[in-house]
């Protein structure tokens, strides 16, 4: 069974084309390498022992879209990686953001709708939830006014695709509303690989921990948290992987109870920065050199995930602890700067 994973050479989408190889199923990457490494599928090759089929391709060229899917009639399913995440980028160029991630979703969505079966998982985020009212957050808390162009184009992508399928009945979809994705895979062969100044918290930690930044910025210790810091859920990358390749069966089995549906997926627990900077002092022996700064504009406070619903309706559950990523996060970051 032939599935397409858009911005499978990223960070969640490499780990996920593993998972989806390791379950026999036949994958085509599409990705334009604008945030990532043909190199990346070297690594999966080695994990797995086979190589994905690759089209560099830049999902925001119509024709190009159109073109893929007359030649890959065959693709059942696609999991819909592809877009541009950096918070504060999006701030400064909500253009490109809404070009890049609402443009290539309608455009992938209606090759799919000219199919008489397909189906859909969309990359989402907790960010939709902005700061919730109540810990932890279910898919029924509300879905709060956007505070970056990028989360927007989640809450905008969820609804497009929800307007999609209720009049495309044949059109089955999950969105997954991932928390924090962290770490890197067991055997070291692919990671994170942030180009530039990584956005996200666990990169910076693991390149301050060798030395390639200087110093770790923790943005405010006056928060209404027990240590101050703001408070995550940090989910192992190969937990959120396995996520889709357990909805993705879901669908392509039949299983689903409508043709949208929602998870959240993490793993229950909040951690604070100063927590997750604890963690990594303990699996790596090192002392971290960070400094506390004024806060950020636009962080919210606390989002940890109920995870009820993915556990016993998706049938999936996190496995890994903060620590146990974090071991592997570390691992990984040696092996690049070997």
């Amino acid at each position: 069974m032939k599935v397409l994973v858009t911005g499978g050479l990223g960070f969640i989408g490499s780990h996920t084309v593993v998972e989806l190889q390791n379950k026999g199923f036949e994958v085509v990457i599409i990705d334009d390498c604008s945030n990532s490494d043909e190199s990346v599928l070297e690594g999966i090759e080695a994990i797995t022992g086979k190589k994905p089929l690759f089209e560099k391709l830049d999902l925001k060229e119509r024709q190009k879209v159109e073109d893929f899917f007359a030649r890959h009639q065959d693709v059942e399913g696609v999991i819909h990686f592809a877009a541009s995440k950096a918070v504060g980028e999006s701030v400064e160029k909500p253009l490109l953001y809404y070009e890049n991630n609402i443009g290539t979703l309608v455009y992938i969505l209606k090759e799919l709708c000219k199919k008489n079966k397909a189906s859909f998982i969309f990359s989402s985020s907790c960010t939709v939830y902005g700061q919730a009212d109540k810990m932890p957050i279910t898919e029924d808390a509300p879905v709060k006014v956007a505070e970056s162009p990028y989360g927007n184009t989640k809450q905008m992508g969820e609804e497009i695709i929800a307007d999609t399928c209720k009049v495309t009945p044949y059109l089955n979809a999950i969105a997954l509303r991932y928390f924090n994705p962290m770490g890197a895979h067991p055997s070291a062969e692919i990671g994170e690989l942030p180009k530039g100044v990584p956005q996200n918290l666990v990169p910076f930690i693991t390149q301050t921990g060798i030395g390639l930044r200087k110093e770790l910025s923790v943005f405010g210790d006056d928060y209404p948290t027990p240590d101050g810091t703001c408070i995550r859920d940090y989910i192992y990358v190969v937990d959120l992987a396995k996520a889709h390749v357990v909805a993705l069966e879901r669908l392509l089995n039949g299983n689903n109870d409508s043709n949208y549906e929602v998870f959240n997926v993490g793993t229950g627990k909040g951690s604070s920065v100063l927590e997750a900077i604890k963690s990594f002092e303990k699996v790596s022996g090192k002392k971290l050199n960070y400094k506390i700064v004024d806060r950020r504009p636009g962080d919210i406070t606390t989002a940890y995930a109920d995870t009820t619903k993915a556990n016993e309706v998706l049938g999936w559950k996190a496995e890994y602890t903060l620590e146990e990523a974090m071991n592997y996060a570390w691992i990984w970051e040696q092996k690049i700067r070997d």
